[in-house]
């Protein structure tokens, strides 16, 4: 079955050229140009993270307040997801990107200037705009330019940018940049943002004009949106977008400030709270790859379940934490990727407007990606450690599970045509 499209005509097939999913050179560079906007994607994103313990003591700010910050993105980027895919498919990835870079490289540029919550809010929500357009447009490209098990090593490829972003800045933000930046927390933010900006210049020069699609702002949008939302397995991946990014978000963005009430300096827990993006790096190049499709759902479900088993464990110190924060990077880093070939495998879901249907995925989950970080800050405020959090997002991995393993898949379900 395939989207209503208002009874238009099918557009003739593109000639040959860079700009179609055709075996070329030229979609290598797409890959690493989309692969370097997503770095600075999660360079941005988590940023905030490493800065928590200044930030609260310069802007007099409760951890409620924090976790309403770390969240307010994703509020944004709920509201403004579903319209930047159809803006993807209508613009055109090279204009769509870039702009959507420079949103995000402003949003970490004005966070220099922040005075307390009321100011820091809307610098960090901006973010939400850029990064929709980033990691919608992501999927967009893969969609486009690659076909078969080149797609599966593409996601996966695609996948380590946010990671390799954010292990940078939790990383390096105390133990380089900081000192870099005689110490001031303002500055970090105002180098991140350059460092985004010049990404966005170089994707601009070197990335072709692709080709939008024909009537992308015409088209019968809402008979899009209701026709996924009648398929089973669809509603599957939009239930479980929402709950791994309630876990992802919420614990990853507290992280950091969860070693330090554990006796960890700043610098220290940077460095491990970078541990996780560094193993889901060959997690996630090897396991979408390697997956069958007909396993995909068991392979999800399993997991879920360590990543959330792992996180009770990083947060009671049971065993050694380093071990703990490997299996976990292991987990989490490979679930992402794996639920976007999902979707993306779906016959009933169209290649050519993976833009509208990744802007769907994304609206809901970013609505987990809001409330994990904001239910965990309420929770430390509430009982003052991070366990009840922890305990609770375990759970949520456990409902993750139930629903993937009720995945209805079949050997060739999810296999497009090479």
């Amino acid at each position: 079955m395939r989207f209503p499209k208002d009874d238009r005509k099918e557009p003739a097939p593109l000639p040959a050229s860079p700009l179609n999913p055709v075996r070329t050179s030229y979609r290598w560079l797409v890959l690493g140009l989309v692969w370097l906007l997503y770095v600075c994607h999660g360079a941005i994103l988590r940023s905030a993270s490493p800065l928590i313990t200044p930030m609260l003591r310069d802007l007099q700010m409760s951890y409620s307040q924090m976790g309403f910050v770390l969240g307010s993105w994703q509020l944004t980027y709920l509201v403004v997801a579903i319209a930047a895919g159809i803006v993807i498919d209508k613009w055109g990835l090279r204009k769509a990107l870039f702009i959507g870079a420079v949103i995000m490289a402003l949003s970490a540029a004005l966070r220099y200037f922040a005075l307390g919550f009321k100011t820091l809010l809307p610098m960090v929500a901006i973010f939400g705009i850029g990064g929709s357009m980033i990691s919608i447009g992501a999927p967009k490209a893969i969609a486009l330019f690659f076909k078969g098990k080149d797609r599966g090593s593409a996601v996966g490829i695609y996948t380590t940018g946010p990671w390799v972003g954010q292990m940078f800045v939790l990383a390096a933000t105390n133990t380089v940049i900081m000192p870099l930046a005689n110490n001031s927390w303002r500055l970090t933010f105002a180098l991140y943002g350059l460092f985004t900006f010049l990404a966005a210049l170089l994707w601009w020069f070197l990335a072709k004009e692709s080709e939008p699609v024909e009537n992308a702002g015409s088209i019968n949008f809402f008979g899009i949106i209701r026709h996924l939302l009648k398929v089973p397995n669809v509603r599957v991946v939009l239930l479980v977008g929402l709950l791994l990014f309630t876990i992802s978000h919420g614990f990853t963005g507290w992280l950091p400030k969860l070693l330090e009430n554990s006796g960890f300096s700043p610098a220290l827990a940077g460095i491990f709270s970078a541990i996780p993006y560094l193993t889901s790096i060959p997690a996630v190049l090897l396991i979408p790859r390697l997956t069958p499709s007909r396993c995909r759902g068991r392979i999800i479900a399993l997991l879920a379940l360590l990543a959330g088993f792992t996180i009770i464990l990083t947060s009671t110190l049971t065993i050694p934490l380093l071990f703990s924060l490997f299996l976990y990077g292991i987990a989490n880093g490979a679930l992402l990727p794996l639920i976007i070939l999902t979707l993306m495998e779906t016959p009933e879901v169209d290649s050519e407007y993976m833009g509208a249907a990744g802007g769907l995925f994304f609206c809901i989950s970013e609505i987990g990606g809001f409330f994990g970080p904001f239910i965990l800050g309420y929770l430390v405020d509430l009982t003052g450690s991070f366990m009840a959090g922890a305990f609770l997002l375990g759970f949520l991995a456990t409902i993750i599970a139930g629903l993937m393993i009720r995945l209805k898949t079949a050997p060739d379900s999810f296999s497009k045509a090479d």
